[in-house]
């Protein structure tokens, strides 16, 4: 596909953005101090790392204003992102494009702008680093040049914090990242009461492995187990490695109910599995399921939630199914 034919490609290039798994994370250093530079090395009082999604315009950093997001219609960005060449808008108010768009016929009263699109090393354009300024102004050649410099530096950061939060052995998300997601899902359920579901798994014997075959094999069956239960997972879904030989499974738009039958059967799938290994393994693991409810709005307290059922099972003899109720914590 040709770089042409890739602005115009919306499917792959959302798939490029959903890749990095970015939209609604929490503010980061290395972003604000790209912003913050912009705003100095130009001379302007806005300047954004802004992502453009299916319908809405989301900010990773935004200097001088304070919003998180816009919908999409109103985005100078989305301009900037359907062509390869910088975009500078001079004057706003006499540019048909936009002239009437309400962040230049009000707050905050933009007149000027120049984005530069963050192009993702496939191709596509998700997005863009611009600087905004409440009067007309031209954007000479070395400001453009600033603002093309720093654009790939933000798509590295991206790359780096992609890298950062998988865990090397495993593929899965590291237990930051996963505790990220979780958070991200406990506020979505404050808002919207969007039910999601936690399944916490760990292998069992998993130091009778190690000893018995060393930890070259131990490390097989972690590889082994991760790529397993990956595969039996939604795109929407999130794995992550808590430590050691413990994963967790995020489940979004899952009923306590559903999210049994989903540990059950990742729990049959690993017993009757083969690991390649010589001599071949079989391993099984123990379960713990925990539904967000009451008592269950931070990270800490739903992880501990699962974190019980987990002991539970394994207590119980291993190879098994546990769940917290959802009125544990409330009869508590």
């Amino acid at each position: 596909m040709t770089p042409q034919e890739k602005l115009a490609d919306e499917a792959g290039r959302i798939a490029a953005l959903q890749r990095y798994d970015i939209l609604d994370t929490p503010a980061e250093g290395a972003f604000d101090k790209i912003t913050a530079l912009v705003r100095t090395l130009i001379g302007v009082p806005i300047s954004a790392v802004s992502l453009i999604d299916t319908d809405r315009q989301w900010f990773k950093s935004l200097n001088g204003l304070d919003a998180t997001e816009t919908e999409r219609s109103v985005a100078f960005c989305d301009h900037s992102i359907r062509q390869s060449e910088p975009l500078i808008i001079t004057d706003a108010q006499s540019d048909l494009r936009f002239r009437d768009n309400p962040f230049v016929t009000g707050d905050p009263g933009i007149r000027s702008y120049a984005g530069v699109p963050l192009r993702t090393p496939d191709g596509y354009n998700i997005g863009s680093l611009c600087a905004v300024d409440t009067r007309t102004r031209d954007f000479g050649p070395e400001q453009v040049a600033i603002l093309a410099g720093l654009a790939p530096i933000v798509v590295e950061q991206m790359e780096l914090r992609l890298l950062a939060e998988r865990d090397g052995l495993s593929g899965a998300l590291t237990r930051r990242a996963f505790v990220a997601e979780v958070d991200k899902h406990i506020a979505l359920y404050v808002r919207h009461k969007r039910p999601a579901a936690l399944i916490l798994l760990d292998i069992d014997h998993f130091k009778r492995v190690n000893d018995s075959y060393g930890h070259g094999a131990g490390d097989r069956v972690l590889e082994a187990v991760s790529a397993l239960c990956r595969s039996r997972s939604r795109p929407s879904d999130s794995f992550g490695r808590l430590g050691g030989e413990e994963f967790a499974l995020l489940l979004p738009e899952t009923t306590e109910s559903e999210a049994m039958a989903v540990a059950n059967r990742l729990r049959d799938t690993i017993e009757r599995f083969e690991i390649s290994y010589e001599p071949p393994l079989h391993v099984t693991a123990s379960f713990g399921v925990a539904a967000i409810g009451h008592g269950r709005l931070n990270s800490q307290a739903w992880l501990a939630a699962a974190d019980t059922a987990l002991y539970a099972a394994k207590r119980g003899g291993r190879n098994a199914v546990v769940l917290t109720p959802q009125d544990t914590l409330r009869a508590a």
